[in-house]
């Protein structure tokens, strides 16, 4: 035979780079479900049930197209579990000419199919992602020799080189490259964000989804109802269904949140476009042409492709740029441990207790809930890196280390300690106020500084700021804090450490289930919010 072309599970597009020269009479492409992927950590039932029902209907549209497909199932008695080992039964089984797959997203994959060549006996040309519109080596050029990478200067080169929202003289569309700030606006109170379309599961899901509650019903969150798009068809659907329902006030209400309401005028598109089901370039070449055609407001178009080419190609390049050490750096000498609620959703918090009910019940939450709720807190609270890490890895359908690692290390921890974001994202109880209705109905009350019925995270943000005046004091987007810092008399400086101390040390924060003392992560818990 010819090449066996090897696709991941989020290689899921046609177009890839392993698949353009596709020779259907000789070639063969390999796919294969194993249990390394599904539990090196224990992701949420969802996205293991959204990515092999992906996989499965992609081989069958292969098939469709007379492409011989060699699908290797989860339930395979003679499975090995691992990529390298199905690849070497493949290669066993078929003898082809050489191996061809495209880059991985993940490090510990891209370790091991460097040394693929020399384990199976015979050529495996690594090919370039080309599903990104920038590739490792372009954004490594981009930022060699920068202490810092500012996001905004690769954003603005980005645009240049797609032409996406830039007018006629070279320059951007309404005289501004960002709308940042005219989208920040609280939810009004009559607003009623539609829901984006849920696809009622077919023969293909349905069995997957056996198969998941089988096997994998300890690991996080709820598997039903389960309503995520795992074809190409319904992907393109979820698109246009934010282009005609959301996407007009996708940009005045990015920030907001609101208790129950948990995509509001976001897309939700993201697990589609990391796994390949949708592409960036047609994402946002899409919601540029909604915008031309008076279906939104510029501020939503241009705040949407910042995420799509600008903030989703920045990360990745940061991730390929600086790993392996990257994940290794603790630029905030964080140790605590990752409180249990994280995985119960059992805190009197509410903000959080939505977001991570939220989580449990979709695989998936949006970007403020993430960065601002549970990121912040864990920020301010000085968690250990790792087990934050961990933790957006396991509980989202759109997480793979690529994408989460640089999220959660350098934007919502600053562990990298300024290399990805240009100061902490820490902020008080008066922000989440500002921007949600969470605070009403809270246990806690966010008009209080210290003291026990205070809201936690105002006395630990003022914490955070005097644990680390002497490494941020300097920092200049970080004046404003510290100008108050200096203000504040000792007795309340005193109440702020009593206050996060007696917090630090209340069951709240415990790492360990209640009925269950002992460490506890994502490799070895069975979470309680199922």
């Amino acid at each position: 035979m010819g090449a066996l072309r090897f696709v991941l599970g989020d290689q899921l597009n046609r177009r890839i780079s392993s698949l353009v020269d596709l020779d259907p009479e000789a070639d063969l492409v390999l796919m294969v479900e194993v249990t390394e992927e599904a539990t090196y950590v224990r992701h949420h039932k969802q996205k293991i049930a959204f990515l092999f029902s992906a996989m499965r209907h992609f081989a069958e549209e292969l098939r469709g197209e007379g492409v011989q497909v060699a699908y290797v199932r989860l339930d395979d008695p003679e499975n090995t579990g691992s990529f390298s080992g199905e690849l070497a039964r493949a290669v066993d089984r078929h003898r082809p000419e050489r191996v061809v797959v495209a880059e991985p997203g993940e490090w510990r994959v891209w370790d091991a199919m460097r040394r693929w060549s020399e384990r199976l006996g015979l050529p495996v040309e690594i090919r370039e992602d080309n599903r990104f519109l920038c590739s490792r080596a372009a954004f490594s050029r981009w930022a060699e020799g920068k202490p810092a990478y500012t996001m905004e200067f690769f954003y603005r080169a980005m645009r240049k080189q797609t032409g996406l929202l830039m007018d006629e003289a070279g320059g951007p569309e309404g005289g501004r490259w960002n709308f940042d700030r005219e989208n920040r606006k609280p939810l009004p109170k009559r607003a009623d964000p539609p829901p984006p379309p849920r696809f009622e599961p077919d023969a293909i899901t349905r069995d997957v989804l056996v198969l998941v509650h089988e096997r994998f019903d300890g690991h996080f969150g709820r598997l039903e109802p389960f309503g995520w798009a795992v074809t190409r068809a319904d992907a393109v659907a979820a698109l246009s269904h934010f282009l005609e329902h959301r996407l007009h006030s996708y940009g005045d209400y990015q920030d907001a949140m609101r208790e129950g309401v948990d995509f509001l005028y976001h897309s939700a598109l993201s697990p589609y476009l990391n796994s390949g089901l949708l592409t960036a370039e047609e994402v946002a070449r899409a919601v540029e042409l909604a915008w031309r055609e008076g279906l939104a407001p510029l501020n939503a178009a241009e705040g949407f492709i910042r995420q799509v080419i600008g903030w989703r190609e920045y990360v990745r390049g940061v991730y390929w740029h600086r790993m392996p050490d990257y994940a290794a750096t603790n630029a905030l000498g964080a140790t605590r441990r990752l409180p249990w609620f994280y995985w119960s959703g059992e805190t009197r918090m509410n903000c959080l207790a939505d977001c991570i009910r939220s989580t449990a019940d979709h695989a998936w939450a949006h970007h403020i809930q993430r960065l601002m709720v549970t990121g912040n807190f864990a920020l301010i609270a000085g968690i250990r890196p790792s087990e934050v890490e961990e933790w957006y890895l396991v509980v989202y359908t759109d997480a793979y280390e690529w994408v989460e690692l640089p999220n959660t290390h350098g934007m919502i921890l600053y562990a990298d300690g300024g290399v990805l974001g240009t100061k902490p994202y820490a902020a008080s109880g008066a922000y989440i106020n500002r921007m949600s209705d969470y605070c009403g109905r809270c246990h806690y009350d966010v008009r209080e500084r210290t003291g026990e019925k205070a809201c936690p995270f105002n006395y630990l943000y003022w914490d955070f700021i005097m644990r680390h005046e002497d490494g941020l004091a300097d920092n200049p987007r970080m004046r404003m804090p510290y100008t108050t810092l200096a203000r504040m008399s000792d007795a309340q400086r005193t109440a702020i450490r009593e206050s996060a101390e007696a917090f630090f040390a209340s069951p709240e924060m415990s790492p360990d289930p209640p009925d269950r003392p002992g460490p506890a992560s994502a490799r070895d818990v069975q979470p309680s919010l199922l």
